[in-house]
Formats: C-alpha cells, structure tokens, sequence
C-alpha cells in the first residue's frame, strides 16, 4: 500500500474541462449531489475546491456558501487548503469533489475539515475508483501524465478507513459510472443496468456521505446509599404456659 503522503510534485485541477471525461463525471456526481442536499440543514457549507465551485447546489437548504480555490472564478474565498481562514466548527456541510487524489497530504486535509465542521455535520467526498475500468488507463504511459490518471487515486475503502479514524459515520458510499460515455449516453446507461451488480467493485467514481460523530466523555456518577443498619430479630416461643420473648444477640 502506497503511503499517504507525497512528496512528487501533483497537477491541481481547478475545473472539470482539465479532466478527461470531466462531463461526464461532473455529471454523474451532480446526480447524486442532487439527491443528497435537499436533506441536508444549517448555516453554512463550504465547497473545497475548484471542481466542488462548480458543481450546482441550488437544491441545498442552506443559503450561505463558501467557495474556496486559488485559481477557479467561481470562488469567492482563496485559501491553503491545509489552513482554512475560519473558527473552529463553523461548517454544516462540505463539499470535496476530487480533490484528495491531488493533495500531497490527504491525512492534513481531512483533519483541518474535521476542524471547521459542527458536531454532526456532512461530509462529502468523491474521487477516481483505482480498481475501475477508468482507473487502470493509468497503467498506459501516454495518460499516466494526463488527468485524471496522474492523480494518486486512493480506494474509496481506504478513504472510509481515513474518515472512521476520524470518527465519521458513512451514511452512504457508493460507486457508479462502469464505462465513460460522453457522446452515446443511452448507450452506456444500458451497460451500467446490464452490469449493475459489478458496480459497487468496479465503478469509475465513487460517492461518501459521511456524518461527524462525537460522543461526549461523562464520568459516571457513584450513588451512594446508606446501609440498613441490623437490628435484632424477636423470637416468641411458649414454655409450658408461660410466654417467652427473647432478643438474638
């Protein structure tokens, strides 16, 4: 297994244009954002990423959102992904579309995400599944050097282990998207139906909801009761015709 830091230098992509089959998989995503942001509530959400910027989520609830990237123009704050410029719990959701593959150290990302989230709050990722028909072209040396292949691609499997290390809940993850089909779009909605049982292992893209989880620490409370003190027991018994009460001792 690879390590999670990097140090070779890695191509940032800030929009889905730079990616082959952006379309599509941009497409696919904002599918599945679709279905998920309506049942989502709060104050704020942060989009990380150039790629997060330009997915739609005007069926989101929430009505203040934050873009962060350094190149693309649909941002509104520029930042270091690795320092983000706000307090401590501040975010409801956020969006990070695509984005580990490209980070020199994904462990670093996700913490400093942990650290602007609520208790609570909704976390999403997706990325390039390695094991899926799309992501083994990196193998081929003329798109080992293109996106999305020159990313790092990490299972989507090692990336729930990241978060659960972190104490997130996945609510969902998913894999989708078996062949990249941009032009003959019926025709590759009938391969997915066809060989739909394959898709949770060899889908292109996946998909993680997860939920920020903390359990306060509470130190159990000693009750205290008081013992019964003994008292002695009576016992009557007849002698002949006399009474006799006698005490134990």
């Amino acid at each position: 297994m690879k390590l999670a830091c990097s140090q070779r230098p890695l191509e940032y992509p800030y929009t889905w244009a730079q990616f082959a089959h952006g379309e599509w998989a941009g497409l696919h995503i904002q599918t599945r954002l679709d279905e998920w942001l309506p049942r989502m509530f709060g104050y704020h959400m942060l989009k990380l990423g150039g790629l997060s910027c330009e997915l739609v989520s005007r069926h989101c609830n929430i009505q203040h959102q934050v873009c962060i990237d350094k190149l693309n123009p649909l941002r509104n704050v520029e930042s270091e992904i690795y320092n983000l410029p706000f307090v401590s719990k501040a975010f409801d959701v956020c969006i990070l579309a695509n984005q580990l593959d490209y980070t020199d150290d994904p462990h670093q990302l996700l913490r400093e995400i942990d650290r602007i989230m609520i208790d609570d709050g909704y976390l999403i990722v997706t990325g390039v599944n390695p094991s899926s028909l799309m992501g083994i072209q990196r193998l081929i040396h003329l798109r080992k050097h293109c996106l999305p292949w020159n990313g790092r691609m990490f299972t989507p499997l090692r990336v729930r282990d990241w978060l659960g290390v972190l104490n997130y809940e996945i609510i969902d993850l998913s894999c989708f998207g078996l062949i990249p089909a941009t032009k003959h779009r019926t025709s590759g909605a009938w391969i997915e139906n066809a060989f739909s049982g394959l898709l949770p292992m060899i889908g292109s893209l996946y998909f993680i909801v997860a939920r920020k989880r903390t359990y306060p620490l509470k130190p159990i409370r000693l009750e205290w009761r008081l013992r019964k003190r003994l008292s002695p027991v009576r016992v009557n018994y007849r002698t002949d015709d006399t009474l006799v009460i006698s005490r134990g001792h």
